[in-house]
């Protein structure tokens, strides 16, 4: 149930690592990129919670609730990765990662809510772990996609104004990869019907299409205490990610290839290899992952977390002491272990403490903190550097670092029970009280 996840990585992993590439390529220089990468957010943030919502009231005999979503999703970011490498403009290049971003969504929060609606909470963590273990794999290959294709011969460089030949084939075979991995989640795995049909269609009937758009967006005021809690962790680790994936090529490209001319070869081989790096980190990622259930169940959920994005805070931190291209894998490590519990950890907390039949809806509202620290990046850091003409890329990768630590330090305030799970919402009550306990995972998955 989570292959598809590792399709779903291939778009993520090449647009994390080669997006201010592109528009590097396209023309852009380093303050415009924050405000070209605010597309992203700010579709997750229109998008993931309608996406959750709307997955909690679908339901179909032969495709189930959340695989729809990832079935669409997957043609519409397929087909958007074959069309952004080719843009002919920034402007272009930034609408086509917008409407990119939204498809990947569009799969992806499904995703989120699929592994807590089959598994019984004390499998959470194993679950989203799992997850993990496919993102990590996934990345891996997509980050090292250009570096390969440049070795079998692909033009790594290109005319200012266009995009390399490289990262062009890498976005062509990702969206294959894409495709092919959720369509076959969506024909391998099933899902567990709602447990009285009669009143799941009574509060589907019951709602509103403008009922649910108020719903969908008035979530974040009828919060579990533990997302509450979570809201600022997620904040100071997500603008953490978001210093990195913008700057970390910048960063490199400037202080360890010796250049800011970006059709030069030099700069698009500091590209390649920022691709390399975040294969490094995606690759200790994938096999952190086998771990971390173990190592949360010995220390606590919280307790890991926090050690986890120290890790990757000062791994992006050691950056700025680096002196050879080589020594920035040993600073990924760091990362990768901290990406691993980014992206298990606090959903595991999460779905104990919410309502099976509200999961979709509840985990959309919860990526309202993952993208609203992304905004803030994106609007924020242009204004800083340019206050700031002192301040270069390698500041604001480190910056990101010390947010990631506070974010960590913050994890210990988080109230981790995954035996309470959130008293039915007052707005819309099930008739039958088998409807709160939802589908009943077979305890033997």
């Amino acid at each position: 149930m989570s292959f598809g996840f590792m399709g779903i990585q291939f778009g993520f992993a090449l647009q994390n690592a080669n997006t201010s590439r592109i528009f590097s390529n396209l023309g852009a220089n380093a303050d415009d990129i924050p405000i070209l990468w605010v597309a992203a957010p700010l579709t997750g943030l229109l998008v993931q919670p309608i996406i959750g919502y709307m997955s909690d009231r679908t339901w179909s005999p032969r495709w189930g609730r959340r695989r729809p979503f990832f079935l669409i999703g997957a043609i519409l970011a397929s087909l958007a990765m074959l069309i952004m490498p080719n843009s002919p403009s920034l402007m272009i290049a930034g609408g086509m990662l917008w409407i990119m971003d939204a498809s990947i969504n569009i799969s992806m929060e499904p995703f989120r809510a699929f592994v807590g609606d089959k598994l019984p909470g004390e499998q959470h963590t194993t679950g989203f772990a799992m997850q993990s273990f496919f993102i990590g794999i996934g990345a891996v290959v997509a980050s090292l996609l250009p570096t390969l294709l440049t070795s079998a011969g692909v033009a790594n460089e290109a005319p200012a104004g266009i995009v390399p030949n490289s990262v062009k084939y890498a976005y062509y075979l990702g969206a294959a990869a894409f495709f092919l991995c959720v369509l076959y989640t969506v024909l391998t795995s099933d899902e567990y019907p709602p447990e009285d049909m009669e009143a799941f269609e009574r509060e589907k009937k019951s709602v509103t299409l403008a009922q649910g758009v108020k719903e969908t967006f008035t979530g974040v005021l009828h919060m579990p205490k533990v997302m509450k809690q979570l809201a600022s962790v997620q904040f100071f680790t997500w603008f953490g990610l978001f210093c990195m994936w913008i700057f970390m090529t910048l960063a490199v490209a400037k202080h360890l290839y010796h250049t800011t001319d970006t059709s030069s070869k030099s700069f698009n081989e500091a590209g390649n290899f920022v691709g390399n790096a975040f294969a490094m980190y995606n690759g200790v990622s994938a096999a952190f992952s086998l771990l971390l259930p173990w190592i949360a169940r010995k220390v606590s959920r919280r307790l890991t977390h926090m050690l986890c994005l120290a890790a990757g805070g000062l791994g992006l931190i050691s950056v700025a002491f680096i002196t050879e291209p080589w020594m920035l894998y040993v600073s990924m490590i760091g990362v990768g272990v901290a990406w691993t519990s980014i992206l298990s950890v606090p959903y595991a907390m999460l779905a104990g403490a919410i309502p099976s039949h509200k999961m979709g809806h509840y985990m959309g509202v919860f990526n309202a903190f993952i993208v609203t620290p992304q905004v803030c990046a994106s609007l924020g850091l242009p204004a800083i550097m340019k206050a700031f003409p002192q301040l270069d890329p390698l500041n604001v990768v480190v910056l990101g670092g010390v947010l990631m630590i506070i974010g960590g330090l913050l994890t210990l305030r988080v109230a981790d029970d995954e035996k309470i799970r959130l008293p039915l919402a007052d707005d819309v009550q099930p008739q039958n009280a088998a409807y709160d306990a939802g589908p009943q995972p077979n305890p033997a998955v």
